[in-house]
Parts: structure tokens; sequence; C-alpha cells
């Protein structure tokens, strides 16, 4: 599909008491994978959404979620002027035409460029902020072209959401966002009735190999050199254990782990590289623990909620995000970022534990996560929001 290309679905869904709302991320893959129950839930309140992402293998299954879609051509890492103007330019055309009340914005690209998309409308927005990104990581013009977006853009905004109470404190104490509106999220919640624990296989057998996966995109930032590094260590004392990556490749950049260095490790026996799936559950199911040793500042790392509701143990990094997900000791471990050696350890003091010690972690990993992370608290967060604008027109 090409930029600004639209598909449509219409159906009886659409009801005209509504509000038209938009949904906008920087690619149809979010969408669809993490946003498609709030679709859903929006529309059985009698709203009318419309979702706009960039085009990807995704579009039309989001179009068929939503009923409404519009393709819009955001670059993933690009900062071309004038082709990033013409984006906003697309979105703001797409937002006029389908007469949008009210837009609901995901990931920085979609946060910035719909807030600048809107300037003369009265619609109102509401951003969510899922983690700081790597422009906040840097130093320099990077960092302060970006602070000074978000300032001028989130001024825009007429609620701000954040996945963790660090990030909001951030954006709050640099006047990047008003403490009075906005508020924080429990990540983006996980649908505990979809991710559920597996009924078989709690308890395993002391022989069968312990296995760790990591669920990212192949990043550096994400861990993935700490985690290959760890699996060498712990090898040398557990040669019972195996080590999974599961991911896209991203296609180039200096954060970006080549293919080569992938099937490098694959050959030399440290990982096994497991690829892309949409269907993240079954691997997780396979797994003993789910491991992100990331330095970068997550939002609420998804793949750990997830991990997390159906029983599996984590590891993760004692960073912004990460460490909301878990109880240290309890519901799986923390780690400190950047630190092979600390890692390797946790993963062996939970390759040590017994197979009746690692049920009663899962269990309180699914327990937290009924208690803290249930989607059902984000969508009716928004559900609130949208319901006391609807009767404030």
């Amino acid at each position: 599909m090409t930029g600004g290309s639209h598909i449509e679905r219409l159906s009886s869904r659409f009801r005209p008491v509504g509000l038209n709302v938009a949904i906008v991320a920087n690619s149809s893959w979010y969408l669809f994978n993490f946003r498609s129950n709030l679709i859903r839930s929006l529309q059985s309140a009698g709203h009318c959404v419309v979702t706009m992402g960039a085009p990807d293998a995704h579009s039309e299954r989001v179009a068929d979620v939503s009923g409404r879609h519009c393709d819009i051509p955001f670059s993933g890492t690009g900062i071309n002027p004038f082709r990033e103007l013409a984006t906003v330019i697309t979105l703001r055309r797409a937002l006029l035409r389908h007469r949008i009340d009210v837009v609901l914005s995901f990931t920085p690209k979609g946060n910035i460029y719909a807030a600048l998309a809107m300037y003369g409308f009265s619609a109102r927005l509401v951003s969510n902020v899922s983690g700081l990104g790597r422009a906040f990581g840097s130093s320099g013009l990077l960092r302060t072209v970006v602070q000074l977006l978000y300032r001028r853009t989130f001024s825009r905004s007429d609620w701000v959401f954040f996945q963790n109470d660090e990030d909001r404190s951030f954006f709050v104490d640099r006047q990047l966002a008003n403490a009075y509106q906005s508020s924080r999220l429990p990540g983006s919640g996980v649908d505990l009735s979809r991710f559920k624990p597996r009924l078989d296989g709690l308890v395993m057998a002391e022989t069968l190999p312990i296995c760790f996966l990591l669920i990212a995109r192949m990043l550096w930032d994400k861990g993935i050199r700490e985690f290959v590094e760890a699996a060498k260590i712990v090898r040398r004392h557990r040669s019972d254990t195996t080590f999974r990556l599961l991911g896209a490749l991203e296609q180039s950049g200096p954060a970006a782990v080549p293919r080569s260095m992938l099937e490098e490790w694959q050959a030399a026996g440290w990982i096994e590289y497991l690829g892309f799936t949409d269907n993240v559950a079954a691997y997780i199911s396979d797994s003993d623990c789910v491991v992100l040793p990331s330095s970068y500042r997550e939002g609420v790392p998804r793949s750990l909620l997830e991990s997390a509701a159906m029983s599996i143990p984590i590891i993760a990094s004692d960073s912004v995000g990460c460490r909301d997900t878990v109880d240290d000791g309890v519901s799986g471990f923390l780690c400190r970022p950047n630190d092979a050696v600390h890692l390797a350890d946790r993963m062996l003091a939970f390759a040590g534990l017994s197979p009746e010690e690692r049920l009663r972690m899962g269990c309180a990993g699914r327990a937290k996560m009924e208690r803290e992370f249930d989607e059902r608290i984000v969508l009716n967060s928004y559900a609130d929001l949208l319901t006391q604008w609807m009767h404030a027109r």
C-alpha cells in the first residue's frame, strides 16, 4: 500500500451517538498487536474508531478490527524534514476528512506528529508515553530538540497517560507535561483472558533442560549482548539450559543487532534465534523463564506482562519500566542493567530452584498481573475520559 491509502470496513458497529475517535501510532503492527482490545472497547461504547498508522503487513488486519483505517507514511527512524512534514500534513488531512473529535496517540512519533497535525483543531488529544526511548538517553542537540518538541506538543494534549511513575515525574519536573492533566496507567495492560497460565507441565522433571527466552526487537539496548554473554557463563555451570531469542530484526542503524552476529552465536551453540512471530504465547508457554535485561528506558514491557500472566517467572533489569513488572525474589528476579555477570547469577539462581519453587514464583507473577496490570484498568481509563467529554458536548 502507498502512503495515504485508505481502507474502510463499514459495519453496524458504528453508531453516531458516540465520538469520532482516531487512534494514531507509527505502525499498523503496533495498532493491531497492542490496541485491538482498546478499539473494540471504544466501539462497544458507541464510538466510531478510525485507526491511523504506517502501512505494513498488518494494515488489512487492523482495518478488519477498526472498520476504518488510514495509512499514514510514518518513517521508523527518518529525520528528513521534508518527508516528516509531509507525514504531518497527510495525518492532518486524514483527521479533517474523518471529522475527528478525539485523537488517542501512541509511540513517540505518533504523539508528536498528532499534536502538530492538530494545531487549530478543536478536537481533544490524549497522548500515551510508553517509555522515553533512545533520544532521551543521548546528549547534545538531539535530546534538546526532542525535549523542545515534547514541550510544545504536549502543551496541546488534553491528557497524557504515562506507563510508569518515573517517566511521569521526568516529564513533570522538566515542565514537559502538566501534573494536573496526566496520570499513570499500568503499562498497556495485559489481556488476562488471552494470556492464561499453562495447564500442563508446570512442575517439570529435574532432568528437563531449563529454557530462558528473551522477547524483543533485536536491538543492543534490549540487552541482547548481555543475554548471550550470560548464556555462555551459565552453560559453563549448567549444561541443562537453553537460550532463545524471539523478535524482529531491525534493518539498519547502530542499535540493530546484525543478522550475521545472530548466525554466529547460533552456529556456536550459545543461542537459538526464533525469528519474528505474532503468536508469542506459544513460545512463552514453551519456556521456563522470560528474560529482558534492557538498558532502554522502557514504558512497561508487554512481553514481561504477558509472560507473568502465563505464570512464567521473569528476570528483568532493574531499570525504568522493567522493574515495575516483578517483585524481586517473589515473582522473578531483578538484575543490574549492562551487567552480564549479574544476569548470569540471577539465571543460575533460577535454575537452582526446585520445580515447586518455580511454580510458586510463576503463580506469584500471575497474581501480580491480576492485581496490578489487568488490561481492563487501561480500557476503563480511556472509556471514562471519553464518556466525560461526550457528556460535556
